[in-house]
């Protein structure tokens, strides 16, 4: 598991939280990452399964490293976007509800917070502490009414790590054929399944599963993929007449 300990000297705190908290775009590695050697690898599995040439997984593999991974890149800058977009019109009709109903949105702040135990004048203090600084306000009320973060990820950055890790899992399948070696199904078959080891291995850095669990739960996900692949490229295999 990461190691999330760090010093708790006063200066050490300040300029920990001066920089407000830290996004991650472990989500975005991890599903490029799988998706790209999962749809490449099924693509490898498919041909294979439908006996066909070396140069057509060569074309159609690279076909899909820059289509797919381009595609997935983009839905998931639209995605993050309209995350973003749904935080703004929900942050604007909270700001509306305060300043035409200000009496009705301190009692859902006095509500959400007896909900969680407080009564009475600690109730109250907390009631007349929030609703004091409306940028306060407005942030527990989209935390608390609506569970959305003030806490926005960039759609750019986003998409761009899928890309990458789209194109540099995805390629591993290819190489073999890249390089002319052979046996390349196997070969390709072997570093894929590596591929899906070490992004398991290394997702389970920020989990409570221990490394080899993760590993062998992302292996088992991608090549159960690959594996439908290859069976239905066999099973399809008269219909490209091969």
């Amino acid at each position: 598991m990461r190691d999330l300990n760090h010093s708790h000297k006063f200066t050490d705190i300040h300029s920990r939280l001066s920089v407000g908290p830290k996004i991650s775009y472990l989500r975005d590695w991890i599903y490029g990452g799988i998706d790209g050697a999962v749809t490449t690898f099924a693509i490898v599995a498919g041909v294979v399964g439908a006996e066909l040439s070396a140069g057509v997984v060569v074309v159609l593999g690279i076909a899909n490293l820059l289509a797919d991974g381009f595609s997935m890149a983009a839905s998931n800058y639209s995605g993050t976007k309209a995350e973003i977009d749904d935080y703004n019109r929900v942050l604007e009709v909270e700001k509306r509800h305060i300043r035409q109903h200000p009496e009705g949105e301190r009692e859902e702040v006095r509500q959400i917070f007896a909900n969680k135990g407080y009564s009475g004048e600690e109730l109250e203090e907390i009631v007349n502490l929030i609703t004091t600084h409306e940028d306060m306000w407005l942030e527990t009320m989209m935390a608390e009414e609506y569970g959305l973060s003030n806490v926005q990820r960039s759609p750019i950055r986003a998409a761009l790590a899928t890309f990458w890790a789209f194109l540099l899992c995805g390629a591993v399948p290819l190489v073999p054929y890249f390089l002319g070696l052979p046996a390349g199904a196997i070969v390709a078959a072997t570093m894929t399944g590596v591929v899906f080891l070490a992004i398991g291995a290394v997702k389970s850095l920020w989990s409570t599963w221990s490394w080899w669990t993760s590993a062998l739960e992302t292996f088992a996900i991608g090549m159960s993929a690959a594996g439908l692949a290859y069976l239905v490229g066999a099973a399809l295999r008269g219909l490209v007449g091969a």
